[in-house]
């Protein structure tokens, strides 16, 4: 049945449309609760029975026609809010964010909501529990209790109102001498409402005449939507132009949202934005618990937080009064999800930034192409920044042209004399290897048997600490053999250079200093990085090697010298942006050196010292990008043209690529936009599953939106295996 009335069955009522959270893309319908109001105001949380369940959902609209026989309908079981939790612009945000990334809307609002509030919980309280002087404490005489100072002393300054427990050890009054007069019948528990006032604690420092011209173009445009893209050198001092930006914004008491990459960059921040502001700042990243995480939230809805800060899913946090978004290093790869709702919060920081009418900053030493487009293009403001702060100078870079040269363990002589030299002058040294473990994969001399992964199509990694096999793609570990799986020789090698096969060369090479290695498998926990920044800034010479970790905006200005083991890694990437990320991250890495006053030089291990990108490293980032672009206009890429994929994870290869198949089949593409494929991934199996995709290319977004509309209603629409599953990706980072 279509498009029946609810007056069919029940005059009274009307129906209430609930976003559910849950694959399914679309609203479903129910009867409003027993006893309820009619007209709920959309975005309200609701209970509701779903299947067996009762589940959380949103409200989004209510009518009187529904496409389900009104018998069938089932009823709201309570309504949990009396106004909505979503501010109206962040509930278009995230409807926008749907329809945009076609997802499922019942799995996208929740990201709106902290995650108590994702369980039906209300909004954390956001009083201090507190101390207050009941009617006989305010009656004592001066001085008293006489026989105790301390306590006459908090019984003074309770005097003065009621003050949370927080800010009185603060003020260096212990929890136990409140106790105290609690018991001596002087004072009684209270909650104390937070209330703050936003200043600039420190004055800032002077700006250059290039910091200058961006503070102000940007501080110009608060109260309307602009997009400010600010390109400067690495250590050029944009930290300093957001910290000026955040200023005048606070003076206009406006909140500000701050999108960094990685966790590891948030305590370094909080830490510089509260010693700059007399402010409320919360930080929220997958780092800290569900009850910090509800307070936070409830401190940015209701506009007590001044500024909020954190990693990518931090978009989304609702805001009372907007005036300012920063996404910082807005070229990361980290600001992309991989995987549920595939989303780029740069993305949707622009929008929401357009929705709450206010600038948005996007900062890097090393844009995106997409950014540096829109900026050539006068979508977006451009501010450059060609000068390092202070005294520091950019770093003198040298090629070394590795082919025919002995290497021990990767690295050159003349690489290692150059370390040698900067630690013997005390200095520290940076070492680069994007690539953990000890070594890419361990194979048999004899047979050329290789580890590969039983559940990948991919070589496990040979790791000596613990010792051992482990893919670095599905996680599987096992135990290191003794002989080959195939012949049975005991001659097994480890081939390709890793972090852990550098670090124990160096700590024999030079034993008289400290190495330090720094990957994902050291740097595992909240507290590792903030530890090493401490222990590198006592200027000790000290000898880091790690991955890309390490070019992740991180300030080291004892560093003098950053070598880069292998600038080929990634020079014949199969994904057409592979040679965008070889040059931002070496261009990343490289920032490391000299960032303190004392000079700094780069050297770069190459076998294709010839090649454009190797050979004009040493060029500024912007001068390389006409010729990237100019490669992307030829073949119509992004952002010259734009990409969706529907992507399939099936128990079997030939069932995922035959379910694309039935999709694409039902749909023809119109106009100039292509369907290619159904393919196998480029690494075709993962975890035991089978990756097929579907890729459609076109001029532009709309139209590829469009035909991407068209297949997922068809994916929807086709029947398969319960072995199978499928998600859709737009403007995919990843291509293959």
């Amino acid at each position: 049945m279509s498009n029946l009335t609810a007056t069919d069955n029940n005059a009274a009522s009307v129906i209430w449309r609930c976003a559910v959270p849950t694959p399914l893309r679309r609203l479903f319908d129910y009867w409003p609760p027993e006893n309820g109001e009619l007209t709920p105001q959309p975005g309200i949380r609701v209970k509701l029975p779903f299947g067996s369940r009762s589940i959380v959902a949103i409200v989004l609209a209510h009518g009187t026609n529904t496409d389900v026989d009104p018998k069938r309908l089932r009823r709201v079981a309570s309504v949990i809010d009396t106004e909505p939790l979503f501010p109206p612009p962040l509930l278009e945000l995230l409807t926008w964010t749907a329809t945009y990334y076609q997802h499922p809307l019942g799995e996208v609002l929740p990201l709106g909501l902290s995650p108590g509030e994702r369980r039906g919980k209300p909004e954390h309280p956001l009083d201090e529990p507190g101390l207050m002087l009941n009617e006989r404490g305010r009656g004592l005489p001066e001085g008293a209790p006489h026989q105790a100072p301390r306590q006459a002393a908090l019984v003074k300054r309770l005097a003065a109102g009621p003050i949370s427990f927080k800010q009185l050890v603060a003020e260096g009054f212990s929890r136990a001498l409140g106790n105290a007069l609690i018991a001596k019948d002087l004072a009684i528990p209270c909650t104390v409402a937070n209330t703050s006032y936003w200043q600039e604690r420190n004055p800032h420092l002077p700006a250059n005449a290039e910091q200058a011209t961006a503070i102000e173009a940007i501080t110009a445009a608060l109260g309307q939507f602009s997009v400010h893209l600010l390109y400067g050198i690495t250590g050029s001092g944009k930290t300093e132009v957001y910290l000026q930006c955040i200023a005048a914004c606070l003076k206009q008491g406006r909140q500000v949202l701050l999108l960094l990459p990685e966790i590891a960059l948030t305590p370094q921040t909080l830490a510089r934005f509260e010693a700059r502001f007399d402010a409320p700042v919360v930080a929220l990243h997958s780092g800290i618990g569900d009850t910090a995480r509800d307070r936070a939230w409830a401190a940015a809805r209701s506009g007590q937080a001044a500024i909020v800060l954190g990693t990518r899913s931090t978009v989304f946090v609702p805001l009372n009064k907007p005036g300012l978004i920063i996404v910082d290093e807005e070229h990361d790869a980290a600001f992309v999800q991989q995987d549920g709702l595939r989303y780029s919060a740069r993305d949707v920081a622009i929008k929401r930034a357009q929705l709450e009418d206010c600038p948005v900053i996007l900062g890097s030493a090393t844009p995106s192409l997409e950014s540096w487009l829109n900026a050539d293009r006068n979508r977006y403001q451009r501010h450059v920044l060609t000068q390092r702060a202070g005294a520091s100078a950019l770093p003198m870079q040298r090629l070394i042209d590795i082919r025919g040269l002995e290497l021990t363990a990767g690295l050159s002589r003349e690489l290692l004399d150059a370390v040698d030299h900067t630690l013997r002058d005390g200095n520290q040294v940076l070492l680069f290897l994007n690539r953990r473990g000890f070594a890419h994969a361990l194979v048999c001399h004899d047979c050329g048997w290789s580890s590969e992964c039983g559940h990948c199509d991919a070589r496990m990694t040979l790791h000596k600490l613990p010792p051992g096999l482990q893919c670095h793609h599905c996680g599987d570990r096992i135990a290191l053999p003794k002989r080959c799986p195939g012949c049975h020789s005991n001659r097994l090698l480890g081939t390709g250079l890793g972090t852990q096969q550098a670090e124990a060369f160096l700590n024999e090479h030079f034993a008289d200093y400290q190495v330090i290695r720094v990957d994902s498998d050291t740097m595992g926990t909240r507290e590792a990085m903030p530890k090493l920044i401490e222990r590198l800034d006592t200027g000790a010479p000290v000898l880091l090697v790690g991955t890309q970790m390490l070019s992740k905006g991180h300030h080291f200005p004892h560093v003098t010298l950053v070598a880069i083991v292998d600038a080929d890694a990634l020079l014949f990437s199969p994904d057409f942006r592979g040679e965008e990320r070889l040059l931002q991250l070496m261009t990343q890495v490289s920032g490391r050196a000299g960032r303190a006053g004392k000079p700094g030089s780069v050297l770069i291990q190459t076998r294709q010292p010839e090649h454009t990108l190797i050979r004009d490293l040493d060029a500024p980032y912007h001068a390389q990008l006409a010729t990237l672009l100019s490669l992307r206009a030829e073949s119509a890429l992004p952002p010259y043209g734009a990409l969706g994929v529907i992507r399939c994870d099936s128990k079997t290869r030939p069932a995922g690529l035959d379910f694309l198949q039935r999709v694409k089949a039902r749909v023809t593409a119109v106009g100039t936009c292509r369907m290619i494929g159904p393919l196998p991934a480029a690494m075709a199996r993962r975890k035991d599953r089978y990756r097929s995709q579907l890729v459609v290319a076109g001029p532009s977004r709309s139209a590829v939106a469009a035909l991407m509309s068209s297949l997922v209603a068809e994916a929807e629409a086709t029947r398969h295996s319960g072995n199978l599953s499928w998600s859709v990706d737009i403007d995919p980072y990843e291509s293959l």
